[in-house]
């Protein structure tokens, strides 16, 4: 069969199917594109040729937007499908690296192909090329070899075939997957071949569950029945294994609490007697003080970073010991802990046959369960609106708490920077598995609007809302004139709070002031402490063609997000945000991050968050 390369591969893809547990799913759904002068002629003619039913076409606005919606459709999809990104050589290419870090870290599968430079040199340089003497092999897209699981450069037509295999095989990798570049030299692209058309026949990967190995599983259930406060950990491997009947039939058998990562949270639905919340730096009181007494952690499907473990303070008992459930060995060994390397839905259910008729103390039970109520109690008070409150601008916590009273179980949020992850970490009332989706692993400003757009395309007919600060809007609105010439009805709720308001108050933890952090002009002095700027996010949303609805109090805002979520068309809720006070807001961190502090300096407020830090830092262990 005669096809350019890149007709090729447009039909290659379309032709990719994954497998888990008998159901089926189409791998690439669609493909992302802005066009230039590295691919308008290759994938963008492919792409035409091909046709919207055999390879569905979305067109962008930011290349690294294009990426995040891919992701977004790709985490609510399972993994199981996705959608690939098409971009030029030079800038758009470049654009990609951000989107890619952001999959790769988070385990999600996307599907890069930027264009290259010309791999037979007629001309050199050819626009947008660098130039680097001493590789002349080296294009900008190297820049995407750290960030990718898989990263191929197809310099010649018949080195396509291999070169696609392995890239469907990383993507549908539940261990390897992230994501993946394929390297398209725009002359390679529109260069003609003879394809064997077994090539293109269906393909089906299936999706592996590696069952534990049973000496590993036996350490396990060996060490959870030696244990007087055993804790579970659950990660996002829990959602993306399907595993969350699997974590709850484990823990109303066996009585042990349920503490949640950020990408874990909803694995088990608000009010399931195990679930103690969030854990952590953004944790919940109540979770934190169990991590620190628990003898046996179980930590499920997890990477363990920074935020969980509090910076390696968090677990405190002196004869704590892990057990590592992972499908990636790498994150199974942290902590040193014993590996139980397999799928989480298949290890927990075997888990809890080794267990049977175990169950924690009585009186442990108890106790988390009490403490679960008193800090759901804690959740009423920074959710809670008085009379007064009606007339004023709401504060963020008052935000969520409307919302919180107005989503059922089929709304999706989306966020995944500032100060709103942590809010969401510690009150948000997960109502379903895939209600919580909160992209914390790379915790990239400007990811909310477009992963919508994602998530939305892959749950249709579902509220999809987008909680952003203003600081975030202005990284990366423009995804939303692609949702308006889409017709996809996402919710973007933007919270106008006149700055960095999360690294604000960082700032002021670690003795730098808030410097840089406000959005506000120049004073006096030279520091940005001056008026708030004029800025109008709500007449630029407007102006990219959302309907916008501006509330300025709690009762607005009420009225406001009860609009929005029936509303069919793209629609943005502005509202200016009020700083908390003592009696409603957030409760403060309830473990400690890592962020070093200046070890010497002339001001005050530097000093003294140094030996704050020097004391909080002490506590730090290796877990051996």
């Amino acid at each position: 069969m005669r096809l350019t390369v890149a007709q090729a591969l447009v039909r290659f893809l379309a032709a990719q199917y994954t497998e888990r547990d008998g159901r089926r799913r189409r791998l690439v759904a669609a493909t992302w594109g802005i066009f230039g002068h590295g691919n308008v002629a290759g994938i963008g003619q492919a792409l035409l040729e091909s046709g919207p039913d055999a390879m569905p076409f979305l067109q962008g606005r930011n290349e690294q937007a294009m990426v995040h919606a891919a992701v977004g459709y790709a985490r609510q999809s399972g993994r199981l499908s996705t959608h690939a990104v098409t971009t030029s050589i030079g800038p758009g290419a470049t654009n990609l690296v951000t989107g890619a870090a952001l999959a790769t870290i988070n385990r999600i599968p996307v599907l890069l192909l930027p264009g290259d430079t010309f791999a037979t040199r007629p001309a050199d340089p050819v626009l947008q090329q660098l130039e680097v003497p001493y590789a002349a092999d080296v294009s900008v897209n190297d820049a995407l070899r750290p960030v990718s699981r898989h990263f191929d450069r197809i310099t010649r037509p018949e080195a396509l075939v291999p070169a696609a295999l392995q890239a469907v095989r990383v993507l549908t990798d539940p261990v390897q997957t992230g994501a993946v570049t394929l390297a398209l030299p725009q002359d390679v692209q529109a260069e003609a071949y003879e394809w064997p058309e077994e090539f293109f026949a269906e393909r089906v990967w299936r999706v592996r569950r590696p069952r534990p190995d049973r000496a590993e599983l036996a350490a396990a259930a060996d060490a959870v029945r030696g244990s007087a406060r055993p804790l579970i950990v659950a990660g996002g491997g829990i959602r993306h294994s399907g595993a969350q009947a699997a974590l709850a039939a484990l823990a109303e058998a066996t009585g042990i609490p349920v503490a949640v990562t950020q990408a874990g949270k909803g694995v088990l639905p608000y009010g399931h007697p195990a679930d103690v919340g969030g854990i952590g730096h953004t944790g919940t009181a109540t979770a934190d003080a169990l991590a620190r007494e628990a003898d046996v952690v179980l930590a499920a499907g997890t990477r363990l970073s920074d935020f969980t473990t509090a910076s390696a303070t968090l677990f405190q008992n002196p004869a704590v010991r892990f057990v590592g459930l992972n499908l990636d060995p790498y994150d199974a060994h942290k902590l040193a802990a014993r590996p139980l390397v397999a799928d989480a839905r298949e290890a927990l259910d075997e888990l809890r046959e080794a267990l049977a008729g175990h169950r924690v103390d009585a009186a442990y039970e108890t106790a988390y369960r009490q403490g679960a109520a008193r800090w759901d109690a804690v959740v009423d008070r920074a959710y809670a609106v008085s009379a007064p409150d009606e007339e004023l601008p709401p504060t963020q916590a008052q935000v969520l708490g409307l919302l919180d009273a107005l989503v059922d179980a089929t709304d999706i949020l989306v966020n995944a920077a500032g100060s709103l992850p942590g809010d969401l970490h510690k009150l948000w009332r997960a109502r379903s598995a895939d209600q919580y989706h909160v992209e914390y692993g790379y915790s990239c400003m400007g990811y909310e609007i477009p992963a919508a757009i994602g998530v939305a395309l892959a749950a249709p007919g579902r509220p999809v809302w987008a909680l952003v600060g203003d600081g975030t809007y202005l990284m990366n609105p423009t995804e939303i004139v692609t949702a308006v010439q889409e017709g996809v009805p996402i919710r973007v709720v933007v919270l106008d709070n006149h700055g960095y308001a999360s690294i604000g108050g960082l700032s002021g933890a670690v003795g730098a002031e808030g410097f840089g952090t406000a959005y506000r002009f120049r004073a006096a002095d030279g520091t940005y402490t001056g008026d708030p700027l004029p800025v109008d996010l709500a007449a630029n949303a407007a102006s990219l063609g959302m309907a916008v609805i501006r509330a300025r109090t709690v009762r607005d805002l009420r009225e406001a997000l009860a609009e929005a979520r029936s509303a069919t068309r793209p629609t943005c809720v502005y509202v200016q945000t009020r700083t908390p006070d003592t009696v409603s807001g957030p409760p403060p961190a309830q473990a400690w991050w890592d962020v070093p502090v200046a070890k010497t300096a002339t001001r005050k407020a530097a000093s003294q968050a140094r030996e704050e830090y020097d004391r909080q830092a002490a506590q730090r262990r290796r877990h051996l």
